[in-house]
């Protein structure tokens, strides 16, 4: 890969990495609930799923995912499913957490289950998918290695990815100290609740063939 593809490529990862999304969502949401340093499990999470996206796309396993209507339909209603799960189980908390047994007096989510829920979110996306499978080809070369290609481009939007997520939970654990009261806590989980059901809802009405 030349400097003047990576770079091209580098530039279109900070696009694809600040458009609102369910990854947004999430970090936002831990970074209000958990802090910084404990979203950042839930961050690393993201970027294995995202790994897993880009092995599947620049692999062309993505592809054919796109071409078989059973298992993108899988795929899609498998993370609508997730997404609105982990929205209504925020909605309905009274607490500070994602857990829907944090009502009950359960702790809150622990950092595996931070990380799991960031894998998830990012892996059963379809549109991460579709966009991947649109853009990726379009950085690639026959008379490089497909390997190193690869591991360059995934090493590129990985970092790109973790800095702005990073950014979003950042931002949003600052407001952390005017969010502490149980009314506040319980709009946010509202709001971050229901934007989650909302992007979850969304997936259901993602067509193949969308980015291309």
């Amino acid at each position: 890969m030349d400097v003047q593809t990576w770079w091209a490529f580098f530039m279109a990862c900070w696009l694809i990495a600040l458009s609102p999304g369910s990854g947004a969502v999430l970090s936002m949401s831990h970074g209000l609930n958990y802090g910084l340093r404990k979203s950042s499990a839930t961050v690393c999470g993201l970027q294995l799923g995202l790994l897993l996206i880009l092995l599947v796309a620049g692999g062309g396993v993505g592809t054919l995912l796109i071409a078989s209507e059973w298992a993108f339909a899988a795929v899609k209603i498998l993370g609508a499913c997730y997404l609105i799960y982990l929205g209504w189980s925020q909605w309905r908390s009274v607490g500070n957490g994602l857990d829907i047994g944090h009502a009950q007096g359960a702790p809150a989510l622990t950092w595996r289950q931070r990380v799991l829920a960031g894998f998830l979110t990012n892996a059963t996306n379809p549109k991460g998918i579709i966009f991947m499978v649109a853009v990726l080809p379009q950085f690639l070369t026959e008379q490089r290695p497909l390997w190193l290609q690869l591991a360059i481009m995934s090493a590129t939007c990985i970092g790109v990815d973790m800095v702005v997520m990073h950014g979003y939970a950042g931002s949003a654990s600052a407001l952390r100290r005017w969010m502490r009261s149980p009314e506040a806590m319980r709009w946010q989980n509202r709001v971050f609740g229901g934007l989650l059901m909302l992007v979850g809802i969304g997936l259901f009405f993602v067509q193949r063939g969308a980015g291309h």
